[in-house]
């Protein structure tokens, strides 16, 4: 059971808790001659972690389903580097290239701590402690043969760190603006670091590779974040979101020994199992044909292809949404969801004038 100060959330549901309860009121339109039937509507979990979510939305119209998911990739916010002021770079990469690896970075700090800039503001109006992160690189590539460790001061160069060879998001430090260094004492603010749990004897670097350079090469430059959504740069994107329908597979007839091995490699691994009969030969049963992906395997062999129909069911959407920012993947749903009835309450505020 997961508890948070919106929602609850279990394995079989979701419970919204709307800080507006007036909402639900306006969504109840009047009655208008001959009421449509309404179908049962469930959302049931599936799999449930920070980076994936995964629902079943049962009796959901495909219209709101893509609403959702259009919504989660063009209007849910995050936060991204958006300028950046090259002041030095000799690397072989340039200026534009670099800039632009560095505004793909994702960040760790939530979007909720920060505004929108306004519109028509100047750039210096833009850096604000309320609109705006400033990160530095400022690096030096040190050479083999200098045995001084990483991140120290160049003492012929005291504006640069040195680095080996390769310049990653490690490099990129925070530089707070105004009261932040007080606000965000004890979050994390930096570049996004992939949390993978590898075996010890495995060695991996998690940060992003913005450069290459040699001995004597360097990068100072100042970044700066701002935030926004996807309809302004896939960058804000806060991750991915697609849906599909529930596959559903029926056999038509029994399918026994070599032809029941042939057909349960025709599907992806889990859609059909061997079980051993009465008269114990080995029968094709369907175990769970969530896992199909609709290959159209079966079709290839005429003695297998009447064995089996493959339909969907348009009232059952498998919703997926994936997590590649700071928001964790039901923050993102549940952001979404919100902007849907912001949405739905200024329409009718429209409708009532």
């Amino acid at each position: 059971m997961i508890k948070t100060e919106k929602y609850v959330i279990n394995r079989v549901g979701l419970t919204p808790k709307f800080e507006k309860p007036h909402i639900q009121e306006k969504l109840k339109t009047k009655k208008r001659g001959k009421a449509s039937p309404i179908h049962p509507f469930s959302v049931k979990i599936h799999s449930m972690d920070d980076k994936n979510l995964e629902l079943d939305f049962i009796g959901l119209d495909f219209s709101l389903a893509n609403a959702y998911r259009r919504i989660i990739l063009a209007e849910v916010a995050t936060m991204a580097i958006e300028k950046v002021h090259m002041y030095n770079n000799t690397s072989i990469v340039q200026d534009e290239v670099l800039a632009h690896r560095i505004g793909l970075v994702p960040l760790s700090i939530s979007p909720h701590f920060f505004n929108f800039r306004k519109p028509g503001s100047t750039e210096s109006e833009d850096v604000t402690e309320e609109t705006c992160l400033k990160f530095k690189l400022r690096v030096k590539c040190r050479g083999k043969k200098d045995t001084r460790p990483n991140a120290v001061q160049d003492p012929d160069d005291v504006s640069t760190d040195l680095v080996d060879k390769l310049v990653t998001t490690e490099d990129l430090q925070w530089v707070p603006i105004g009261n932040q260094a007080s606000t965000f004492e004890g979050v994390t603010v930096a570049p996004l670091v992939e949390d993978l749990k590898l075996p010890a004897d495995i060695k991996c670097n998690f940060h992003i590779t913005l450069a290459k350079l040699n001995p004597g090469q360097k990068i100072l430059l100042e970044a700066y974040a701002y935030k926004g959504i996807g309809s302004d740069h896939a960058k804000f994107q806060p991750g991915l979101c697609w849906y599909r329908m529930l596959p559903e597979v029926t056999l038509n007839r029994r399918v026994l020994n070599e032809h029941a091995r042939q057909l349960q490699q025709c599907f992806s691994p889990g859609v059909i199992e061997l079980i051993k009969n009465e008269e114990g030969d080995e029968e094709a049963i369907v175990m769970d044909a969530r896992y199909d992906t609709s290959s159209r395997n079966v079709y290839k062999y005429d003695h297998l292809k009447d064995a089996v129909t493959m339909t969907k069911n348009t009232k059952h959407i498998i919703f997926h949404v994936e997590s590649h920012s700071a928001m964790k993947s039901y923050e993102i749903l549940d952001s979404a969801v919100t902007i849907m009835i912001e949405k739905c309450d200024t329409l009718l505020q429209l409708l009532e004038t």
